[in-house]
């Protein structure tokens, strides 16, 4: 098993660049050598809904995508991450049925939230029910009937085919313990999807509760240390509450850097961006696009309000074409406001309206951003928003979810755009200054900016001017004893 680098890790799912995970070890080998050093594989396991996210057991891989050996053998070349579902499990898993089938006699009843005995009087008042922050509309819930006729609600924060898990229960922490330690087996990274919605207390957001997720946090985190496997938290929020996971050495998301750069490209300033890269977590992944999105929440405080609203704009005019196929678009309801975009349905290289020269300069400034870089399939082959998928009736978030053809992979490795890209993705990771000193210039009010990493003798530099979207980098070559310019 190959152990955790700073060096570019891929996210993909195991049917997105070929049809399961053999074929998407032949793409890697034919075209990425080099440039894709590890790979974040979203869920391959059998699943019953949300491309993968309602897991249905966790010690099989999907039989149409491989079995354990497929992954074994990609873990030997490439840093794994997989995912673990923290706050929910599918309704077609094992425990669930069991639930149903036995009712109060099931040793997995009290696995699963029941909604009136969660709140003190039976349903949530309306201040509590103000204060919670829910992802969807109506109440956080699903009515089951039971097989002995019962009728019961439990808690469900997301799709109609995931059911919600209470961590402080035996018969979760079971579950935990059972399946993590099966995972740390097979990679060294765990990802804790839809981590902040495990803590739950009346009265509360139920969303990143203090300190009762660090009591979660620490309940699932048993099995990992005892593996010596890594965690990463997926937590789509405030930037500040990475800052908090990262103050207590857990690695996090820079979710943030996806809106400010593209901020900086569409209104030609760096202050913004400058800020952050002076303050962000430095035990971190970066991204620029996910299966999810680009989050706008990440953002708060980091941008204005009319910052933000900016942005959004110039996307949503980008994605008009789509609108009228997208039902519902990501949103969420805080504490005392209205309902709220959440993130923005795009594809990077669409958002930046397929510019290459600003696209390449937002890839080589996450390159140069303090973290591990992550590369989402789709951006790594300069994709544009799939509207057909969408047109056919395929969810929303599908705009940024294309699966590739092992042929569409070749045409869209060819791109110029996308070979220039490579070579950063190359250098990034041949060129071992990255794990040195870090260093950002002064703000000079003009839209430049510019970033160092030293390590010894060598160093790395890139200067870019967020007005004309050009940039250069220059390193130190040990080979020749002098300075370079990294061509493209």
């Amino acid at each position: 098993m190959r152990p955790i680098q700073n060096e570019v890790m891929l996210i993909t799912y195991a049917d997105s660049m070929g049809r399961d995970l053999k074929e998407l070890e032949t793409a890697l080998a034919k075209h990425f050598e080099g440039a894709v050093k590890g790979i974040h594989i979203l869920p391959f396991f059998p699943s019953s809904g949300d491309r993968g996210f309602a897991v249905i057991e966790y010690d099989k891989v999907e039989p149409a995508f491989g079995d354990w050996s497929d992954i074994d053998r990609l873990a030997e070349k490439y840093t794994l991450a997989a995912d673990f579902m923290l706050n929910h499990v599918s309704i077609r898993c094992r425990e669930f049925k069991d639930y149903m089938e036995k009712g109060d006699a099931s040793p997995y009843r009290n696995m699963f939230i029941h909604w009136n005995e969660f709140w003190p009087n039976g349903e949530p008042t309306e201040a509590e029910n103000d204060a919670m922050y829910r992802r969807k509309p109506g109440g956080a819930f699903l009515e089951f009937t039971r097989e002995d006729g019962k009728k019961v609600k439990l808690w469900n924060t997301f799709f109609s085919e995931q059911v919600d898990i209470d961590p402080y229960a035996k018969a979760t922490q079971d579950y935990f313990g059972r399946n993590l330690t099966m995972l740390s087996r097979h990679v060294p990274l765990i990802r804790f999807d839809a981590f902040a919605y495990a803590s739950k207390r009346p009265g509360t957001s139920c969303f990143f509760v203090e300190p009762d997720i660090w009591n979660v946090l620490d309940i699932a985190m048993q099995p990992l240390r005892s593996a010596g496997t890594q965690m990463l938290a997926e937590i789509h929020e405030n930037y500040t509450i990475q800052l908090k996971m990262a103050a207590k050495g857990y690695w996090v998301y820079d979710f943030a850097l996806p809106m400010l750069l593209l901020h900086g490209l569409y209104s030609g300033r760096t202050d913004r961006l400058i800020r952050w890269l002076h303050i962000c977590p430095r035990n971190q992944f970066t991204t620029l696009d996910t299966h999810d999105g680009i989050g706008v929440v990440d953002v708060v405080d980091l941008l204005t309000d009319d910052e933000i609203d900016h942005v959004r704009a110039i996307v949503d005019k980008i994605t008009e074409p789509a609108q009228q196929y997208i039902k519902r678009p990501s949103m969420i309801k805080m504490t005392g406001k209205q309902a709220q975009r959440y993130q923005l349905g795009c594809t990077y290289y669409n958002a930046l309206d397929c510019n290459d020269d600003a696209y390449l300069l937002a890839r080589a400034v996450q390159f140069f951003t303090p973290g591990i870089p992550q590369v989402y399939y789709v951006g790594m082959l300069a994709g544009k928003n799939d509207i057909e998928f969408l047109k056919n009736g395929g969810e929303g978030r599908g705009i940024n979810r294309h699966n590739y053809s092992l042929q569409e992979v070749d045409e869209a490795a060819a791109q110029p755009v996308v070979q220039k890209l490579l070579r950063l993705m190359r250098f990034r990771n041949q060129y071992k200054v990255f794990d040195g000193r870090f260093t950002v210039g002064a703000d000079q009010g003009n839209g430049t900016l510019e970033v160092t990493w030293e390590d010894g003798d060598l160093y790395a530099r890139l200067t870019a001017d967020f007005k004309t979207h050009a940039f250069q980098i220059v390193y130190f070559d040990p080979a020749e004893n002098r300075e370079q310019v990294l061509e493209l």
